[in-house]
This record gives C-alpha cells, sequence and structure tokens, in this order.
C-alpha cells in the first residue's frame, strides 16, 4: 500500500514537545504512516539573527522524535532548495510512490500568502493545517483561507485514502499547546551548546550532517 507520509517544515530552533506533540496528532487524526521533519538550513521568513547552527537544530530534532514514526531531516540541504515551494516539488518528483501532506500551524496559514509559489503549493500535495493558540482568526481571515476555503475536507477522507486531489484543506483542531521556540530560547540563550553534533545521520538520505554545517 502507498504510503503516506506528513510534511512539517520549520527551523526547529530548538524542536520542542510541541512539535512531536502536534506531529503525532496529525498521524492518527489523518492515518499517516510517519511524518518528516524538513529541518531548514534557512527560513527566508525568519531573521538569520539568533538561529543556532544546522547540526543543533537537527540534533534537538533528533532528540524529540525519538521513539515515533518521526524522521528527522536537512534534505533540503541536499537538494540545495531555499524555498518551500521547490523542496516540496523536488520531494514529490524523488519519492512518486509516497503520497504527502503537508503540515503547518494556523500561524502560517495566517503569512501564507507571503510564501513564495503558495498556490503552487497547495496544488502539489494536501494541506493540513493545525489550530494553534492566538492564531485561528487571523489563518480563518486571511487572503489564502479565502482562497482555499472552497477546497475544505475532512480528515476521514485523507485518512481512508479518498481525499487526495490538489488543493485539498484540512483544519485539524486540538488542545493547545503553548510551548514554543522562543520561549525556550528567551529561557536558555545557550541551548545549543549542550547537543552532541557528531555522527548525525539524516533520516531520509541517509547521509553525513557535518559538524560544522551552517
Amino acid at each position: 500500500m502507498t504510503r503516506i507520509v506528513g510534511l512539517l517544515g520549520g527551523s526547529f530552533n530548538p524542536a520542542h514537545g510541541a512539535h512531536r506533540r502536534i506531529s503525532l496528532f496529525a498521524a492518527q487524526a489523518l492515518g499517516l504512516d510517519e511524518v518528516w521533519w524538513l529541518v531548514s538550513p534557512g527560513n527566508p521568513l525568519k531573521p538569520a539573527k539568533g538561529m543556532a547552527p544546522l547540526p543543533a537544530r537537527f540534533a534537538s530534532a533528533r532528540r524529540q522524535a525519538r521513539g515515533t514514526p518521526i524522521r528527522v531531516t536537512a534534505i533540503e540541504r541536499e537538494l540545495g532548495t531555499r524555498y518551500t515551494v521547490d523542496t516540496l516539488r523536488e520531494l514529490a518528483r524523488r519519492w512518486p510512490k509516497r503520497r504527502f501532506v503537508w503540515l503547518m500551524g494556523a500561524d502560517n496559514l495566517a503569512q501564507f500568502v507571503q510564501w513564495k509559489g503558495w498556490r503552487q503549493i497547495a496544488r502539489t500535495m494536501p494541506i493540513a493545517v493545525m489550530a494553534r493558540p492566538g492564531y485561528d482568526h487571523a489563518a480563518v481571515a486571511s487572503p489564502a483561507m479565502a482562497w482555499l476555503r472552497r477546497y475544505r475536507t475532512s480528515a476521514a477522507g485523507i485518512r481512508n485514502r479518498i481525499g487526495w486531489s490538489a488543493p485539498a484543506l484540512v483544519y485539524l483542531r486540538f488542545d493547545p499547546d503553548r510551548r514554543s521556540a522562543t520561549a525556550i530560547r528567551q529561557a536558555d540563550p545557550h541551548w545549543a551548546d549542550s547537543l552532541a553534533t557528531g555522527g548525525l545521520r539524516d533520516g531520509v538520505s541517509h547521509r553525513p550532517i557535518p559538524a560544522d554545517a551552517a
């Protein structure tokens, strides 16, 4: 049977329990076989200041994903892609026997129109939006939602392998998790210093992550 993979992209600066929780919730709600965490080399919409090196962010993600059907990957570094639209197009091309679902928080839907090729992203694979405290109103009122609303479908459609036309939008609601990377960095600005970054391997390509990768 074709495997269904959820894709959650982000800086993971650092990864934390809320990333893990929403990924496992989405996997159960949508019947995903696994989730890939795409640890971005650099987010065009986020400032470089305060961004930990890729190996530290990757290591933090590996620690959070332990014991779950979550694979941690820095595949964008290998693909040489900078924008999500290019990454998703390449993943769909490289793994044609898998079906992908793009996972994102309501905060990202609120600013989705700022993403390069956001309509093309929606046409590439179904999108599952996860509620996030403080962002639901902005997400529902966003220009992207105005365009995507006509394509809303149910989680059951994805879970039963029948809701596979794209664009397709699923809105998932669950008890809010207020943990955030920003709060973690404020509480411990040196969080990355304690992580071992040697001997890391990509969870998808299985290639080594150089300890000195930017």
